[in-house]
């Protein structure tokens, strides 16, 4: 069955869909739930199962892009009811359910279990009691299992450092602070994983002489420790310093083991387009806890881009942009409900942008080494910054001149400005979402898409190229809330 065909059929424009959604959880014991009654056929794979149709409410599911200067989204949630009126249901509750894989398929009550579509996979955030007579199961994206410390190893031996969290760096870092872990041998460690190069290191400021362990991720220092060490480095074999790269090993190679995504878990189609697009070099040192969704997701907004998955649990990025991604969908007043088409929100106008770029990871405001003043200002300061500014916005708008400084992990003062320049183009401009109540054939739409949207009402006459940034799909209902930004 092809993409188009399924959603004929969800559209009921093929005679009457007799719809049924079959729910799969991959508990201790696996619970195989259905909204109608159903039984995978004698020449199905597994045959004979049987699904429990207790589910209660339509399978829905919403998620959206941020439009603020942070770029991070919520994460994408949603719930289904459980039917529990006599209690038989209660164990359910001693199951662990946290953070275990969730299916959700789509299909017809006469249909072989093979022809069914997978329409949401993801994880459980947990099962409650929404009442006495109903349980519900909360569905957060796959991005949920990035929600885990990128590394808990600590650097261990004998050493002062012994209990701190073993360092690790991606891209290309500038003055980071290595760990002492030899007195006697005067060996930093600068990452658990190995080094492309080490460009300088430094004491308080002035370059040292070193003797370095790429393979080992460490360097010893050929003179008497003093002061500050810093060392600039560049990290990993294969070395990887862009977005899309980094996101897809921390995605698959950091984090809890079995948390981790897999190859089939990326949208390799998105990634590679998104990592020919934007091959701006970034880099990032972790030299305490941190969470690998937060980073990925600071890496991604470097570009404007965000985190999200497909509606069939595929990593992608996405970048808020005008238009979208893709050949535009045309949207009319044919595509929804009657009456459901509003303006929800008018994000705000800026008149400039200012970005910060090549992080100095370890500040020192007060040098003594000899080193030229403009070298020793650069060493006091943790940003380089970028901005870009339009007098006439300002002026237009009465805004004020200066913009609240948003840091970035680029580290290239010509991609810091091009951003800082896309982005005073996007929002220096007024703009607005609009929200819609469509009907199934719109249920394929992703969050990033191109749409073109024509209404009568609002400028959209002649119609607007603008972007899905929101969406909530019902399967079981057929409907699916949109929101456009124009």
């Amino acid at each position: 069955m092809t993409d188009a065909q399924f959603l004929e059929w969800l559209s009921g424009a093929a005679g009457l869909a007799r719809r049924v959604a079959l729910v799969e959880v991959d508990t201790d014991t696996p619970r195989y739930l259905c909204s109608a009654p159903y039984t995978t056929q004698p020449g199905d794979t597994p045959a004979n199962r049987m699904y429990l149709p207790c589910i209660e409410t339509g399978v829905s599911f919403s998620e959206r892009l941020s439009l603020d200067a942070t770029g991070n989204p919520a994460i994408s949630a949603g719930d289904i009811d459980v039917a529990n009126d006599d209690g038989a249901l209660d164990s359910w509750l001693d199951d662990v359910w946290v953070n275990r894989a969730v299916r959700v398929y789509i299909g017809d009550v006469a249909w072989p279990r093979a022809q069914f579509r997978l329409v949401f996979a993801g994880v459980c955030a947990d099962l409650h009691a929404g009442s006495a007579g109903r349980l519900s199961i909360s569905l957060r994206s796959k991005l949920e299992r990035l929600n885990t410390p990128v590394t808990e190893q600590l650097i261990g031996g004998t050493s002062a450092n012994k209990d701190r969290i073993r360092p690790v760096g991606f891209g290309e870092c500038h003055n980071i602070s290595p760990v002492l872990v030899d007195e006697g041998q005067q060996e930093f460690l600068c990452s658990s994983r190995e080094l492309e190069r080490i460009i300088e290191a430094r004491s308080n400021g002035a370059p040292l002489t070193i003797t370095p362990d790429l393979y080992n991720g460490r360097f010893r220092m050929t003179t008497a420790i003093y002061g500050q060490i810093t060392a600039s480095v560049q990290f990993g074999l294969p070395y990887v310093n862009t977005v899309a790269g980094i996101i897809q090993l921390l995605a698959t190679q950091w984090g809890t083991p079995s948390q981790r995504l897999t190859a089939a878990d990326m949208d390799a189609a998105n990634l590679a387009a998104f990592g020919a697009a934007h091959p701006q070099p970034v880099g990032v040192y972790l030299s305490d806890r941190a969470n690998v969704m937060s980073v990925c997701q600071q890496l991604a907004a470097s570009v404007g881009a965000q985190l999200t998955v497909s509606s069939t649990g595929l990593l992608r990025l996405v970048k808020v942009q005008l238009p979208g991604n893709g050949a535009p969908v045309a949207i009319g007043p044919a595509d929804w409900e009657a009456g459901s088409l509003t303006l929800k929100q008018r994000p705000e106008v800026i008149a400039g942008v200012k970005l910060g770029y090549c992080r100095n990871w370890t500040v020192q405001s007060t040098l003594e080494t000899g080193i030229p003043p403009a070298h020793a200002q650069l060493y006091g300061q943790e940003w380089l910054t970028v901005s870009a500014r339009s007098s006439a916005v300002a002026a237009r708008y009465r805004l004020h001149g200066d913009a609240q400084q948003v840091d970035t992990l680029l580290l290239r003062e010509a991609d810091a400005q091009a951003e800082a320049n896309r982005r005073l183009a996007l929002w220096s401009a007024p703009r607005s979402v609009f929200s819609l109540r469509g009907y199934a054939h719109l249920l394929g739409l992703e969050l990033g898409q191109a749409v073109m949207l024509t209404a009568p009402r609002w400028g959209l006459n002649a119609g607007q190229l603008g972007q899905v940034v929101g969406l909530s799909r019902d399967w079981l209902a057929g409907r699916i809330d949109v929101e456009v930004l124009i």
